[in-house]
């Protein structure tokens, strides 16, 4: 530790969540050392420059690279904490089995530097007893230290899971405002880690177990998967029934006790769509309602599909403009789309007839390879397009006045202008 008290951090993995809590914990005066796989991310991000969008991120990482508190590479470091922040996707299995290989990489990498004294945490949303496992790999590399749990006396280091709760587009601000919990392997990893995230945590931080704090942050993320997954399934019943999904849910919400989310055309991102597989693959018997919700979810993505298509044939040879590709609004993240999932299936079945409109993007995804679909600006898909498909609510999309989308023939899945049924 240093002699100013400021411990020297070690974050693996410069994604989304990993560079973002990077510079945080940088702008706190804590030396950072990021580390990430890739060699043109580690370059843009010792230039000052990010390779993600995210609100005040650029001028953050600017400026605490040019302070010299945040440097990046693509080999581990010696450091005091070490937080891992790496993907946990699913195995290429097909049955949605998590593969935490990425974690089992960097906590052999970390073990390999690891000294008395030392702070791991996993923030990698990950299934129940990761933590434990990564404890066991480092174990088994470094048989010279005492781990938490596997020792009867005092452990050489500490072993704590910290899952982030975060909404893109706010990442700085709710890494920083939001309340953490902290699960360690041993009620004193978690004050170990406490400690350290109350150096740039300004909610509220609680201490729990660490398979506990694992289940936690999948718990939420399913929760708001079936909260959605009855909204779509609402939206998918309404059409069966003629009715407007929009008004059924707004009248319903009049109910004090009442508060149905707003349906889409899925579920998107790295978290709502994938965190409650891991809780159905640790326990696949009782898991039944989150997984229909999964299931549910899934299926509204191809019901948008097919009333696509039953609108597009109404209107041969026309023009159609997929209105965005991001998982949600306003931001350049597409990973687990609905809208790209829906949107690349069109423009395989349609080719030229299909117009992108994606304003943070500058090229279409490779799954549109090969189709003749065009990405273009909603200026000239306004102009050229005679059918509109709304998949994603982009507040540019949003402002879109009735009198130029007049005659058009309009799928607005977002519900973003009251005026379409």
């Amino acid at each position: 530790m240093r002699g100013d008290t400021k411990p020297d951090v070690c974050v693996i993995g410069l994604g989304y969540i990993g560079l973002p809590t990077a510079a945080i914990i940088a702008r706190a005066g804590c030396p950072v050392h990021g580390v990430d796989v890739t060699q043109s991310v580690v370059d843009t991000i010792n230039r000052g420059e990010i390779h993600i969008e995210e609100v005040d991120l650029d001028g953050l990482v600017q400026a605490v690279v040019q302070r010299g508190l945040l440097k990046a590479s693509t080999e581990v470091a010696p450091a005091d904490v070490f937080v891992i922040a790496v993907p946990t996707p699913f195995a290429k299995d097909g049955k949605h089995t998590p593969d935490t290989s990425y974690v089992m990489s960097a906590a052999e990498k970390v073990a390999e530097v690891l000294k008395k004294g030392d702070t791991v945490i996993l923030e990698s949303t990950s299934p129940v007893g990761t933590t434990e496992a990564m404890r066991d790999a480092i174990a088994a590399k470094r048989p010279d230290l005492a781990m938490p749990g596997l020792t009867d006396g005092q452990p050489d280091v500490s072993l704590a899971y910290c899952p982030e709760r975060v909404l893109p587009g706010k990442i700085l601000e709710e890494l920083t405002h939001n309340d953490r919990s902290i699960g360690g392997i041993t009620p004193r990893c978690a004050r170990k880690a406490l400690a350290f995230y109350k150096r740039f945590v300004k909610g509220e931080c609680v201490t729990t177990d660490a398979r506990s704090a694992e289940m936690t942050k999948l718990v939420e993320n399913a929760f708001r998967d079936v909260n959605i997954a009855f909204a779509n399934e609402l939206s998918m019943i309404a059409d069966k029934q003629g009715l407007d999904v929009w008004e059924v849910i707004r009248l319903a919400n009049r109910h004090p006790r009442v508060n149905i989310l707003t349906p889409g055309p899925g579920v998107g991102g790295h978290c709502i769509a994938v965190d409650p597989w891991f809780i159905v693959h640790g326990a696949p018997d009782e898991a039944k309602i989150i997984r229909q919700a999964r299931d549910t979810n899934d299926a509204k993505m191809h019901h948008v599909l097919t009333r696509a298509k039953v609108l597009i044939d109404a209107h041969p040879d026309a023009k159609v403009a997929c209105l965005g590709l991001a998982f949600k609004a306003n931001i350049d993240d597409f990973r687990e789309s609905p809208a790209r999932y829906v949107a690349a299936s069109l423009a395989r079945e349609y080719g030229d007839r299909i117009q992108v409109v994606e304003p943070y993007a500058g090229e279409l995804p490779k799954e549109f390879d090969g189709t003749a679909a065009e990405l273009v600006d909603i200026d000239t898909a306004l102009e050229e397009s005679d059918v509109l498909i709304t998949l994603v609510d982009h507040d540019v999309f949003k402002v879109i006045p009735p009198e130029e989308r007049a005659g058009k023939a309009v799928y607005d899945t977002r519900g973003i202008w009251p005026d379409v049924a």
